[in-house]
């Protein structure tokens, strides 16, 4: 099932995405809200009664109306919290080999992952920058899980049981700010606050059994074959698959939950994949030519990120009407 936010008269509404359509699921079954974070709210009963719908519309068996003129949201507009983890080594790995250090060895210990802004959620469709966050403007491929319960102290062995769903995940950064803040060993903040895109829809786990692979040996959970890729303006500037997470999702979430709730609506990215983003492209590319031309992302940009079972997430980038600057703030 590919579960969608959309607004229509500025009103959010909660839909099913099949063959094409958006259908609403309220107004095939009243006991569903009509809005992604008070069903998830309802668990495995919502979820369940949700299925039923999709598969009576795949079926024919019911013909809801289609929803024509709608705005498309992001999956859950509104999450309780927005965790990023950093579970692929081969972007770690490459990240420090570029910067002329040797890879962490607590990488392989333990997963990591910080907070970001889940009041700076977006969708599909125009990501408004400051001037400041083009200076060294980047994207980051990544996957990220919505949390469908509420648990505490999870073990990796359960925690797939607490995903409801999957979706592509555009982790916007703005480098200059990120790396001048970080130097202060505190972070990341304002490089990383602005924006974190994810859509165009959440998959849920079933959709995804056909792809299903073993996680890599020592690690506890389920992986996936998922091809991912990015293009710039119809560019492919980034290719990796899901199945490279050396942490799976419910090594994450264990870490995540120990000594503390996780909810409902909590989004959870994986890191970005390898290759993906323009810090490490760049970085790779500099290390083997000196007279390589760094790329960053500029105003009217497009970028599309597409994943295996996930779908294609669009957005255009665009330049804020202003020449407020942070970066001139420094004493």
């Amino acid at each position: 099932m590919k579960l969608v936010s959309y607004k229509t008269e500025d009103t959010e509404h909660l839909g099913v995405f099949v063959n094409g359509h958006i259908y609403n699921l309220n107004s095939c079954d009243k006991l569903l809200p009509d809005e992604m974070s008070a069903f998830l709210q309802g668990g495995d009963v919502l979820m369940e009664r949700a299925k039923k719908v999709d598969a009576q519309i795949k079926a024919g068996e019911i013909e809801p109306k289609q929803e024509v003129f709608f705005e498309l949201l992001a999956p859950v507009p509104h999450p309780s919290s927005c965790r990023d983890g950093y579970a692929f080594r081969q972007h770690v790995a490459a990240a420090r080999r570029n910067r002329k250090v040797d890879m962490i060895a607590e990488f392989d210990q333990y997963p990591i992952f910080y907070f970001t802004n889940h009041n700076a959620i977006q969708g599909p469709g125009e990501i408004e920058c400051m001037p400041d966050h083009f200076q060294k403007l980047d994207f980051e491929l990544e996957v990220a899980v919505v949390i469908g319960k509420k648990g505490r102290n999870i073990t990796a062995a359960e925690a797939d049981q607490y995903i409801a769903g999957y979706m592509v995940m555009n982790d916007m950064s703005a480098r200059t700010l990120q790396m001048e803040e970080m130097l202060l060993n505190l972070g990341p903040a304002k490089g990383k606050d602005f924006s974190t895109v994810i859509g165009p829809w959440l998959v849920t786990p079933d959709e995804l059994e056909e792809y299903k692979t073993a996680a890599k040996p020592g690690h506890v959970g389920a992986a996936y074959d998922l091809k991912m890729t990015c293009t710039v303006n119809g560019v492919e500037v980034s290719a990796g698959n899901m199945a490279d997470m050396d942490w799976t999702f419910a090594e994450i979430i264990e870490r995540c939950a120990y000594g503390v709730d996780i909810l409902p609506g909590d989004v959870i990215g994986s890191g970005t994949v390898g290759t993906g983003c323009f810090l490490e492209l760049n970085g790779t590319g500099l290390l083997n030519d000196p007279d390589f031309k760094p790329q960053w992302l500029q105003d009217g940009d497009e970028v599309e990120m597409e994943i295996t079972g996930l779908g294609r997430l669009i957005n255009v980038i665009k330049k804020a009407d202003t020449d407020f600057s942070i970066l001139a703030l420094k004493k």
